[in-house]
């Protein structure tokens, strides 16, 4: 048996539960070796309820704050308390709910995810991962199983406008990001008294390193490389880091129809020239990095004028910060190239840039041995898109499981994922928490 295949079948024997039953100490009879399951019926029938939640002409609109979002943690409150959940708000409008362990001095292992949406979104991009948080803490109580470490089950608000909630509880929410307006039309600060927080205590809510023994993130793909491999789970190995740039290009306006072609400072033709240049980078070496012109607002922009200045945006993500700093100094070593070329000059503001977070070993191991257990095909893979998981990744382990999304759609009312594959996904946290239980300090 070669090493590989020794650590696959050890982490999936990891997996498998050798449970503490409630009500007593640690379980001194047989070790189980099958599986535990959740109620996926039951689970699903939450999600289909929700999607009522929210529903419009363009799809799901419960955006912070707004009154679908009220509507959604309204209902998200009976879920906990039909679970047999306490739940708590902390001061920065986090739900929360705690499951004793069997040793107090132990830090708590934290699942969860979010239920606010996008502008026209679906119904899949969070509440997957949240309500199977709860289910997950419901089936471990109706099965009597009981973990060393407390169970806490959290949904983060606000997760669409930035990682709102997360950010708080981590202390790296700025006074700046209270004035953010989100999609609702209010502010962060207006929002967490909206939702019950207290935005003069929100301080309260911040964790700090060792608070949390390790935090597992249920969550779609929002992409379709496992539904093009046709696996079943995603062990996610960390969100990759990003970082977006706003270039200014600056040429020269003049008459389109007077003015020579060997005269120009055409400010369009070089931002054209750079954008088939990033893509044409980004594609020149194997990996998985991704860059995107998204965004041109050309000047004067209108037809029988020469564009005299573009300004236009890059994102540009990976999962490697050196790959990401490379590729940076690409970029501008082509704005100079294409520059120095057209008779125009780049100018490179960086807005956003957010390193990568990576998954714990620890617990990437666990996700993969359970879905290994529970008889799943799985790869590792790398998260795209953000999420709450990488700013609990500043103080504590994490990891993500991925189930697939159909034709790798998200943020749209066409993103579905099926319920076997919801089931599935909840089944790997189960016995993923089960199994973190036991290697988590």
């Amino acid at each position: 048996m070669d090493r590989r295949h020794f650590v696959q079948q050890a982490a999936a024997l990891a997996a498998l539960p050798a449970l503490s039953r409630l009500g007593g100490a640690a379980h001194t009879g047989p070790v189980q070796t099958k599986p535990l399951a959740v109620n996926g019926t039951r689970l699903n029938g939450w999600l289909t309820e929700f999607d009522r939640i929210g529903r419009t002409a363009g799809g799901i609109n419960r955006v912070a704050y707004s009154e679908a979002d009220l509507a959604g943690r309204a209902f998200t409150r009976g879920l906990f308390e039909q679970s047999g959940l306490t739940l708590r708000l902390d001061t920065a409008g986090n739900m929360l709910a705690r499951v004793p362990g069997t040793d107090a001095r132990l830090a708590p292992i934290l699942i969860g995810s979010h239920i606010d949406s996008v502008t026209d979104g679906g119904n899949f991009d969070g509440p997957v991962g949240s309500f199977a948080a709860i289910e997950v803490a419901r089936s471990l109580a109706e099965q009597r199983v009981r973990l060393r470490h407390p169970l806490e089950v959290v949904v983060w608000q606000n997760e669409e406008g930035g990682t709102i909630g997360s950010k708080i509880a981590v202390g790296l929410l700025t006074p700046a990001d209270l004035d953010k307006v989100a999609r609702s039309g209010k502010t962060v600060r207006e929002g967490i008294g909206i939702i019950g927080g207290d935005v003069t205590r929100v301080g309260e809510a911040v964790r700090k390193k060792g608070d949390i023994a390790g935090y597992i993130e249920l969550h779609i793909e929002q992409g379709g490389l496992l539904e093009k491999a046709s696996r079943q789970i995603g062990v996610v190995e960390g969100i990759v880091g990003l970082r977006w740039f706003e270039i200014t290009v600056t040429g020269f306006s003049n008459h389109a129809g007077a003015t020579p072609m060997d005269q120009r400072q055409d400010a369009m033709l070089a931002a054209a020239r750079f954008t088939v240049a990033v893509n044409e980078a980004i594609r020149s070496e194997g990996g998985r990095q991704v860059a995107t012109v998204g965004r041109l607002n050309v000047t004067p922009n209108t037809t029988n004028v020469i564009p005299g200045q573009v300004v236009l945006t890059v994102d540009l993500r990976d999962l490697e910060q050196a790959k990401i700093d490379r590729f940076t100094a690409t970029f501008e070593r082509l704005g100079r190239e294409i520059g120095a070329a057209t008779g125009t000059t780049f100018s490179f503001t960086q807005m956003v840039n957010s390193t990568p977070a990576l998954s714990d070993p620890r617990i990437m191991d666990v996700v993969q041995g359970s879905a290994t257990a529970l008889g799943l095909s799985h790869q590792r893979m790398p998260s795209g898109a953000g999420h709450d998981a990488q700013e609990v990744a500043h103080i504590a382990p994490m990891g993500m499981i991925f189930i697939p999304s159909v034709g790798g759609i998200s943020h749209s009312p066409k993103e579905f994922s099926r319920a076997a594959d919801i089931t599935n996904g909840a089944n790997v946290l189960l016995n993923a928490v089960v199994a973190a239980d036991r290697v988590l300090p």
